[in-house]
């Protein structure tokens, strides 16, 4: 008897949040997760962290260097939503067995049933009061095809709806924040929130795809390519 195909394919992520760039900020800390849909379900790996304080480095860069590691495997039926270089079949659409419409689910209210993963951001530090603050949210996709992806996140912080309110949270050291961070990796209601732009956050990801060929998807080189090794940390010599 044949052996029964692969049912479903997994995404395999390490890297590192590797430095970010607050010109006005120093003594940041940074955490991280992950964001999908219902389609999606973690199989190995942390799917949150907290990292290190770190503080400017000495040279003309004044990064802020974390090399935070991240490691986190997913396994899926269901790519949709995800720009890939199109199913082997030639279809741009979306593939057979698709959901369709996605749609909220529950614990998840805010990610469509389909969602890929994404990573979100959140970098914290002191304000000049001493006060643990909020300096920036970001979120970006999980990059799919297998190989080192490096990404720049632009980040932002909400701004208070008015000055006064500006001024008291300023002195009462309770800046404007989200109860649930995960609210970055929507869009719906954005449009409501005030944000003002703060610094930029590198990381890399080192992506292994297995098993998308034989369920029909092509995403450039071949599954389970060997990647190489994480970049030399920075701000240390070479």
């Amino acid at each position: 008897m044949a052996a029964a195909g692969p049912s479903v394919f997994l995404l395999m992520v390490n890297g590192q949040v590797e430095s970010a760039q607050f010109p006005e900020c120093d003594d940041l800390y940074c955490k991280y997760c992950f964001v999908y849909g219902q389609d999606w379900a973690p199989t190995a790996g942390l799917e949150e962290g907290l990292s290190q304080i770190t503080s400017k480095s000495r040279d003309v860069r004044r990064a802020l260097v974390w090399n935070f590691p991240i490691d986190v495997t997913f396994k899926s039926t269901n790519p949709y939503g995800y720009n890939l270089l199109g199913a082997t079949s030639g279809s741009t659409e979306a593939p057979a067995g698709s959901l369709g419409q996605p749609r909220a689910c529950e614990g998840q209210s805010l990610v469509s049933r389909a969602a890929g993963p994404q990573i979100v951001l959140s970098v914290y530090g002191p304000d000049v009061f001493g006060n643990d603050v909020v300096r920036g949210y970001g979120a970006v996709h999980v990059p799919f095809s297998p190989g080192r992806h490096k990404r720049t996140i632009p980040m932002f912080v909400p701004e208070s709806a008015s000055t006064l309110q500006k001024f008291t949270s300023w002195f009462m050291g309770r800046r404007p924040e989200y109860t649930d961070p995960k609210v970055v990796a929507q869009g719906e209601g954005r449009e409501v929130t005030r944000v003002r732009s703060q610094g930029f956050v590198t990381l890399l990801f080192n992506v292994v795809t297995k098993d998308m060929r034989k369920l029909g998807y092509d995403t450039g080189p071949l599954d389970t390519q060997v990647v190489s090794g994480p970049s030399p940390p920075q701000g240390l010599p070479g």
